[in-house]
């Protein structure tokens, strides 16, 4: 049964003639509600499997709450976000959300919307836990304000093995103009769609790896950072570049979600797909076995990731719940019961690789070895403002095509957003 906010009101309020505790907003476990609602964007596939397992987790951990899902089903949390926007501004939060880990906590940190939770990182051990980067990624003046439940990788590219192979493609291209020439050779083939690709963020998924091909890592950072001007010649060349790639894909991509693109890869009516490393646990969990990976075309070396995180919203009810629920998700065995299910790798650096899936451990090599850079698609290196700006610019790109107003618009969306910092 499909669970909605106000099934989960009418639940508190028949509770509520139960309880006379059933409001208390205290730390005691015996006085605290029992129902903690997880507001989270994972709904079905491998994100719904990962949060299964973390939910398993928490029931072991936390016997004297109980899991309640709020999740809002939409593609990298599109619709949700606008859900739990309402709910902040009437007072009315989860008990936890799911948000991005890094600038995109920006937001709700300077609404005073979300509580420091820098005591309980002491206390709980994470702060020897989580790499040091990390850690002075997600703090902001002094204060930590969210549990990273994973690292994904975002700059990932797919594909299906057969067609590869009908096509005589036997090698992973490592630059752009070599995978360009592969994917002439796919549409020499009949392949009608090489690259699959779907609306919004995804296609400024895809920009941003096509960036940090033609930038590299530093300068790619620079974009976000303010050191890297948007308006370069550089840019300019690489917006041409993505704007070749877009000539790949399906003409439909503005109408499909990232998983309407997978499928097109499942069914063998395209050959590749930029996404990130949750796409390999989706595809287990569909039971589709024919598929390769490898780092997105002249990335090599460099890791774009973004975290999965919960935070501690200001006015939880259960409040006892709440930190419950993020001790669990810091932890070792939380972090593995999840990550191992949903395709991502712990944040933990002192997690066994051992019983992951082959991609999870060559992931959590890469994670300590590469350069690491964030995505502003996924909100580790932007505000949500500057976010939306750059998806909706990306968006009238898919339709017009015009490099100098997409470049322009990118440049604008930034010195406005950083105005504001």
């Amino acid at each position: 049964m499909r669970f909605t906010r106000q099934t989960a009101v009418a639940l508190l309020a028949v509770a509520a003639l139960f309880s006379a505790t059933a409001c208390s907003s205290s730390d005691d476990p015996a006085t605290a509600e029992k129902d903690v609602e997880v507001f989270t964007w994972w709904a079905d596939g491998g994100e719904k499997a990962g949060l299964d397992g973390l939910v398993a987790q928490f029931g072991t951990a936390c016997p004297d709450f109980a899991f309640v899902n709020g999740a809002v089903a939409g593609g990298a949390g599109s619709n949700a976000k606008s859900v739990l926007a309402s709910r902040l501004q009437t007072n009315d939060p989860p008990s936890t959300f799911q948000a991005h880990a890094g600038a995109e906590l920006s937001d709700y940190i300077n609404a005073g919307q979300v509580e420091d939770i820098s005591a309980e990182y002491t206390e709980w051990g994470l702060t020897s836990a989580f790499p040091k980067g990390l850690i002075d990624n997600i703090t902001v003046d002094g204060k930590i304000y969210s549990v990273p439940a994973n690292i994904h990788r975002a700059n990932v590219l797919w594909s299906n093995k057969t067609v590869l192979a009908k096509a005589g493609i036997t090698a992973d291209a490592t630059t752009l103009d070599a995978f360009i020439a592969d994917l002439d050779k796919l549409k020499a083939k009949g392949v009608a769609t090489p690259l699959a690709l779907g609306k919004d963020w995804t296609q400024v998924m895809l920009l941003e790896s096509v960036l940090i091909s033609d930038l590299g890592a530093d300068k790619f950072t620079g974009l976000w950072n303010g050191s890297t001007d948007w308006k370069g010649a550089d840019v300019t060349a690489a917006i041409e570049k993505f704007k070749k790639l877009l000539t790949y894909s399906n003409a439909d991509r503005d109408t499909y979600d990232w998983t309407d693109a997978e499928k097109l890869i499942m069914d063998g009516k395209a050959a590749y797909q930029l996404m990130g490393d949750w796409e390999a646990a989706d595809l287990d969990a569909k039971g589709f076995k024919d598929y390769g990976y490898s780092v997105f075309p002249g990335n090599t070396g460099t890791f774009q990731w973004l975290a999965d995180a919960f935070v501690l919203p200001k006015g939880a009810k259960n409040v006892a719940g709440t930190k419950c629920w993020l001790k669990t998700v810091g932890s070792a065995e939380g972090q593995k019961a999840f990550n191992v299910k949903k395709g991502s790798i712990p944040a933990r650096t002192d997690v066994s690789s051992d019983g992951f899936p082959a991609y999870q451990q060559a992931a959590m090599t890469s994670w300590k070895g590469d350069k690491q850079v964030p995505s502003c698609a996924h909100g580790s290196a932007c505000s949500q403002g500057l976010q939306g700006a750059i998806v909706s610019a990306a968006g009238k790109f898919s339709t017009d095509g015009d490099v100098a107003a997409l470049q322009n618009a990118l440049a604008a969306a930034a010195a406005q957003f950083a105005a504001k910092k």
